[in-house]
């Protein structure tokens, strides 16, 4: 009797194995070029001005998080930014504007942001006191960070209508401040002129030097989304929009908020870290300033990206499963070994259009059998989308009992091997040295390249051909040295 209900359980059992999908593919990475460079330290955070009372939807997430008032005695947060080694943070945000400076011939007392209903967005002016500017820099200093200060652009001007401001920038309380943050030795990396200016009212001008930045993003507006922003699901968004930024040469991706808000790295009340906090530390100690070409044959469910390693040499891939229902088992080819067959084909498809369509087969050195890649596999604690605790490699991701950041341990696996990749995952994988021949420094000739396609399984996989028959990825930067766990 025990046998047949085993035996009927199992037959039940089957449409639910069954119906989860496995499909098969193959990216491939061309390392003999790159398609765009990202700054050192592409990562930053933001920290905001909002007072505890800005609210939205009958929530006020903010709490004590502002420039103004936020605990920077709290061990958890300077452990927490200590940990990147050197964290970009940009101090600003929709109420820098209205900020003024504690230096100088200030005319008005120098207050924190009160409610105001005619006031921008709904707060009066505020102002940041010399002492807490001073004690910010101590802070910023003992944590390694880096730091980018939004200065209020609207002083003197005068609003016209709703968006669009008028009159002359009156840049003395601006001066003073930038003078007496030099004179005490502050270290700013730099300067922002006013946020998010357009080019109604209050314009910034570009010169050849400047570079595109993502100032304060959060993926939701007004405080972020509860329950979403600050869960596991968020980082399916905050990866993608990492990788697409650098792909189309964003230097900088600044995240809303390091802390404040329903979307910060940091949980607002504990500062306890977020999952995106760790999807950030991962991305900021794996993936490389180089961004490299990417092939697949995959689902476009599952999202590819590849980086020169940081402080390393070799190739970071970031892969990321959009589909709830399909397992991928990825081999992951390097384009630096791919050899053309003698058979070319062309075939005209419209008259507007020739396709040349070459079939590529993947030869070189075959990698020892002891070389192994490192893989960070992300999921959610207990299969929950809306989890608050990210598990890597099986492991949820908690503070020690001395509230520091646990370690990040990849695990190992023979470099030829399949990557398997469940659904609704993210992961990294290192490849060392990726089969590849002695490495040489520098950018390949991007915007001259010839494309083809690679025919798997009667997909095409379109990626650039190799030049030559060197890497881009030996420039591991000043972090070499880097400690990873």
């Amino acid at each position: 009797m025990g046998f047949c209900l085993s035996f009927l359980f199992f037959l039940a059992s089957i449409p639910i194995i069954f119906a989860q999908d496995v499909k098969y593919g193959t990216i491939v990475v061309d390392g003999t070029m790159t398609v765009a460079e990202t700054d050192d330290n592409f990562i930053c955070a933001t920290l905001d001005w909002w007072p505890h009372d800005k609210c939205d939807y009958n929530q006020c997430p903010w709490h004590n998080s502002s420039v103004i008032n936020l605990d920077l005695s709290h061990p958890f947060l300077a452990k927490a930014i200590q940990a990147f080694r050197h964290l970009r943070l940009r101090i600003g945000g929709s109420l820098q504007d209205q900020v003024l400076y504690e230096v100088g011939n200030l005319k008005s007392p120098c207050h924190p942001f009160r409610k105001m209903k005619d006031g921008l967005f709904g707060f009066s002016k505020g102002c940041l006191r010399l002492d807490r500017w001073d004690e910010l820099n101590h802070f910023f200093s003992r944590t390694g960070a880096i730091v980018t200060f939004s200065l209020n652009a609207l002083h003197g001007r005068h609003q016209i209508r709703r968006g669009v401001w008028g009159g002359a920038w009156d840049s003395s309380n601006a001066y003073d401040f930038m003078n007496y943050t030099i004179s005490k030795g502050h270290k700013i990396d730099s300067w922002e002129f006013g946020n998010e200016l357009s080019g109604s009212g209050v314009g910034a001008s570009n010169g050849p030097w400047a570079s595109a930045w993502v100032g304060e993003s959060g993926g939701a507006y007004n405080s972020g989304g509860r329950h979403v922003s600050n869960t596991f699901i968020n980082s399916f968004w905050y990866l993608d929009q990492l990788g697409m930024g650098a792909k189309y040469h964003t230097k900088v991706y600044c995240r809303q908020t390091l802390i404040g808000g329903n979307y910060g790295l940091l949980n607002t009340t504990t500062f306890v870290p977020n999952p995106d906090y760790y999807s950030a530390l991962l991305w900021h100690r794996l993936m490389g300033k180089g961004v490299l070409p990417v092939g697949s044959d995959a689902s476009p469910y599952l999202r590819a990206y590849a980086h020169c390693s940081k402080g390393r040499a070799g190739v970071t891939l970031l892969l990321i499963n959009l589909s709830n229902q399909t397992d991928f088992i990825i081999s992951v080819r390097n384009n630096l070994t791919l050899r053309l067959h003698v058979e070319k084909k062309i075939q005209r498809e419209s008259s507007f259009m020739h396709v040349l369509k070459r079939s590529l087969s993947w030869v070189g050195n075959e990698a020892s059998d002891g070389a192994t890649r490192e893989e960070y596999h992300l999921t959610p604690k207990d299969g929950y989308l809306q989890s608050q605790t990210m598990v890597l490699n099986g492991i949820p991701l908690e503070l020690t009992e001395n509230g520091d950041i646990p370690r990040l341990d990849p695990v190992h696996n023979n470099v030829n091997s399949p990557i398997y990749i469940s659904p609704l995952s993210i992961t990294f994988i290192v490849f060392p040295n990726f089969d590849a021949p002695p490495l040489s420094r520098g950018f390949g000739p991007v915007g001259t390249r010839r494309f083809s396609a690679l025919n798997l399984d009667h997909s095409h996989v379109s990626l650039p051909l190799p030049e030559n028959n060197e890497s881009s990825c030996d420039d591991v930067g000043d972090d070499s040295d880097y400690e990873l766990n």
